[in-house]
């Protein structure tokens, strides 16, 4: 863990009041009731104390509290929505942490038709940011389970995916600047709508999926992009992933830059959703092993169903597909991705689920999946796999739930050991064992084994650069 707090400068009740003067005594969260919202991340895996519960509203007043904090080696975690499920948003236990929350800092700043381009505070939730950019006319592509609640500044300190990558690339790609308070207070003001700027370093790609250990990201510049005239989605039975695959490949090959999403989920994932989620029907007469949900959208109001219906017909003459319904209305096409959206949320209903974010080259996906279920079954017999995600860009929610009836502290318990065989598949492949939640607390001691030794001295020289009093997220990713 890269910090260190000297006992003579530790932080303590005396700051509140001066974090009082500095945003107000109704933004300084300090009683029990009132910060634990903030200090226990979704699963329930990591719960913590703080000092006190910031809630600035300006970029100054961030910068206000840094410069304070960094003066009294007082830790500091950012948090967004408190979306995030690897615990990089949650303190640690010793209360001596102050946790800021950007969901104040929420405004639109600007939209820029000409641009192509929406400058938002970091405290904006993804789904509103979506939503001004419909109402300007435009698309903001990034899509995520958790875009009701989920923040902008969340999104990119993460370097959030989700579902429309294969057309639109990560949080990353999504972004042309950003402004940041560093650790010292000082603020670095790089909110550039320039997509050509060859002056050096691009700085914002340090901060863009740093976790927040490198500075706090207050606003950014986010790409727009014409609103889709068409939109066409299929809910796709498959004989297996390599089917999948076949299809995707067919796909790119008769539709091109058309396809916006293409998501891969096993039989057991939908059979969860469906006894678990109210209303839930499956959109298919019979059962099969593996479903697609590929989505098409153009810039062309006409042709696109027809393209798509071309698609899967050319799909089943090749034996690729077993049958497939087309979504005839918005209603149908919402229920195709509700089926989607729920599948991580309903395993929670059958007891202990292990999790992987993982990713391996998309060629590669159908041989790594059968490795991992094959090996599996030889370590813990039962246990059900749930792979599931994002197959165009590589990324596989690759999920273990307990067998039937076992023992959910006993089956947790195993975590490691099932990391280890699921990890040690995705090395095989030259893969990642985070593709799109980040490292967190939850994989930073894993981080070593997998990391170029190189990259990992770059990234520390790089944090004790912008942090050298190590304030900002300890004990994250590093």
């Amino acid at each position: 863990m890269i910090g260190f707090f000297p006992d003579e400068r530790a932080p303590g009740p005396a700051l509140l009041d001066r974090f009082e003067a500095m945003i107000g005594a109704s933004h300084v969260l300090a009683s029990a009731a009132d910060m634990a919202p903030y200090l226990v991340e979704p699963r329930d895996l990591y719960q913590g104390r703080a000092l006190c519960v910031l809630r600035p509203g300006s970029t100054q007043e961030v910068a206000a509290i840094l410069r304070l904090c960094n003066e009294t080696y007082t830790p500091v975690v950012p948090q967004g929505g408190n979306t995030g499920l690897v615990g990089g948003q949650t303190p640690d236990e010793t209360g001596r942490a102050i946790v800021i929350s950007l969901q104040r800092m929420r405004a639109l700043r600007e939209i820029d038709l000409a641009s192509n381009t929406m400058t938002v505070e970091a405290g904006m939730v993804l789904a509103t940011a979506q939503a001004e950019a419909e109402r300007a006319g435009r698309l903001f592509p990034l899509s995520l389970a958790s875009e009701g609640s989920c923040t902008i500044g969340g999104n990119l300190a993460s370097n959030g995916g989700g579902t429309s990558v294969i057309a639109y690339g990560n949080a990353r790609d999504l972004t042309l600047g950003i402004e940041a308070v560093l650790a010292d207070g000082r603020i670095y003001r790089g909110l550039s709508k320039l997509k050509k700027d060859n002056t050096g370093y691009d700085l914002k790609d340090l901060f863009v999926g740093s976790e927040g250990t490198l500075g706090i990201i207050t606003a950014a510049v986010l790409k727009l992009f014409p609103r889709p005239a068409a939109v066409a989605t299929a809910f796709i039975a498959l004989p297996s992933p390599a089917a999948a695959l076949a299809l995707l490949d067919l796909a790119r090959e008769r539709c091109g830059g058309e396809i916006t999403a293409f998501e891969l989920a096993p039989r057991i994932g939908l059979e969860f959703v469906l006894a678990h989620c109210e209303g839930a029907r499956d959109p298919l007469a019979q059962a099969a092993p593996w479903y697609a949900l590929l989505e098409l959208s153009s810039q062309s109001a006409d042709g696109l169903d027809e393209r798509l219906l071309q698609l899967l017909e050319n799909a089943a003459d090749r034996a690729l597909i077993r049958d497939a319904a087309v979504a005839a209305s918005l209603d149908q096409r919402k229920a195709f991705w509700r089926l989607r959206d729920e599948l991580s949320d309903a395993q929670r209903h059958e007891g202990g689920s292990i999790k992987h974010d993982v990713s391996v080259p998309v060629a590669d996906i159908a041989r790594f999946l059968t490795e991992v279920e094959a090996a599996l079954a030889a370590a813990a017999p039962g246990a059900r796999l749930v792979a599931f995600g994002h197959l165009g860009d590589g990324n596989i929610h690759c999920n273990v739930s307990q067998p039937v009836g076992a023992d959910k502290a006993a089956f947790l318990a195993r975590w490691d050991e099932i990391n280890t065989i699921v990890h040690g598949v995705v090395a095989r492949y030259g893969g990642s064992i985070s593709a799109e939640h980040g490292i967190g607390q939850l994989k930073r001691d894993l981080l070593p084994s997998v990391k170029d030794p190189v990259a990992l001295d770059l990234m520390r020289a790089l944090k004790a650069t912008l942090d050298p009093n190590g304030i900002l997220n300890p004990g994250k990713l590093l």
